[in-house]
């Protein structure tokens, strides 16, 4: 039984990406993450799927990803680059400095903020990534 192409696979196959089986396990396995895996958490999952899986493999996959556009690398001050899908649409991240819980967001009034001091300052706004480093209120924080 043949399985569903991934979000990742074809965003590969419409750059002209050649995808081994173990390519399609990584990009299969990206896919399906709800959280921003390094390359480590990234081998675990794939050894998973595919136990012939060396982690020298999800690194050049991942550099091959990320040079082609179809993945973003992201430093969240942990010391580890992180990997999602490269996003269709915008959106920037909170990222909780207790449990490393990374919350993704859009916020028109922030998107509107910052193309305004990019005009004040002289400048067209043309890209840009916003990261939020927090903690979670205390209780009498939240009152």
């Amino acid at each position: 039984m043949p399985h569903t192409i991934s979000r990742i696979e074809a965003k590969c196959l419409e750059k002209g990406l050649k995808m081994t089986g173990q390519r399609r396990v990584i990009a299969r396995v990206l896919s399906e993450s709800h959280d921003h895996p390094d390359v480590e958490l990234l081998y675990q999952r794939a050894f998973t799927v595919d136990p012939h899986i060396s982690i020298a493999t999800v690194y050049r996959t991942v550099k091959l990803f990320e040079e082609a556009g179809i993945t973003q690398r992201h430093d969240f001050g942990d010391g580890r680059a992180r990997y999602e899908e490269a996003p269709e649409a915008h959106h920037d991240h909170l990222i909780d400095l207790k449990s490393g819980k990374v919350i993704e967001f859009s916020n028109e009034d922030i998107e509107r903020l910052q193309k305004d001091i990019a005009r004040r300052l002289g400048y067209k706004l043309v890209d840009h990534r916003l990261e939020l480093y927090a903690v979670p209120l205390t209780a009498e924080e939240k009152s």
